[in-house]
């Protein structure tokens, strides 16, 4: 009977298809939809609840989203021979395009989708800018 775990070795090879396309199998694939005034970013996120899931703004201009579970079955029924546990995570940051007001935010999670909302900040068109002296 051999050693060799096949799981293991899947995995392996997903890693290697991964790193040959520039795709990170772990990593939360994401859409990032400019709407004018808004950034609406869409998360595939399937199998976690949203207590699972964290979401910040770093510096209003960068998301990170982020989710991990682990899930156990217990029993009572004989002694384990094999008891295995499913643990999972997920990790992405988007750098936006422009700075977003984190008091315009929200985020919602439905059907293993997560969907956040970023309102942009808003720049008033008479504002060219500060006026720096110079000395």
């Amino acid at each position: 009977m051999s050693d060799r775990d096949p799981f293991s070795e899947i995995e392996r090879a997903f890693d290697m298809l991964g790193e040959q396309f520039g795709v990170d199998m772990g990593a939360v694939p994401v859409d990032v939809v400019d709407e004018g005034d808004t950034f609406v970013v869409h998360a595939d996120l399937p199998g976690y609840d949203s207590e699972d899931i964290d979401v910040q703004l770093v510096e209003d201009r960068e998301l990170t989203i982020s989710a991990a579970s682990s899930q156990e079955q217990e029993s009572t029924d004989g002694q384990y021979v094999q008891r295995e546990r499913r643990q999972q995570s997920m990790s992405r940051s988007v750098r936006l395009p422009e700075a977003v007001d984190e008091e315009e935010t929200t985020a919602s999670y439905n059907n293993g989708v997560l969907t956040v909302r970023l309102g942009k900040v808003v720049r008033n068109e008479d504002d060219d800018g500060t006026d720096i002296p110079v000395n």
